[in-house]
């Protein structure tokens, strides 16, 4: 599995509004950082990183993200949550 670094200023507004969907689905579901991300089977730094837009998670990730979220992965692609 690869995953993307990147530069914030080449980050295109869709992959930019996916991370943030998945930062605020976590807060709504009062889900820690940590247990998302042990849910996940991820370290909770890599879900950092994730959350703070530095990486790109692979599609694999995106979809476990919403299973532990207990979403469908449409939420987390869509425009506003």
């Amino acid at each position: 599995m690869h995953t993307l670094f990147l530069e914030s200023s080449g980050m295109e507004k869709e992959t930019e509004r996916i991370l943030e969907n998945i930062r605020k689905k976590r807060q709504e579901s009062g889900i820690s950082l940590l247990n998302l991300a042990l849910d996940v089977g991820i370290s909770h730094s890599h879900l950092y990183y994730i959350e703070t837009k530095k990486v790109v998670p692979s599609i694999d990730i995106i979809i476990k993200l919403s299973k532990a979220l207990k979403t469908d992965i449409n939420t987390l692609l869509s425009q506003d949550i």
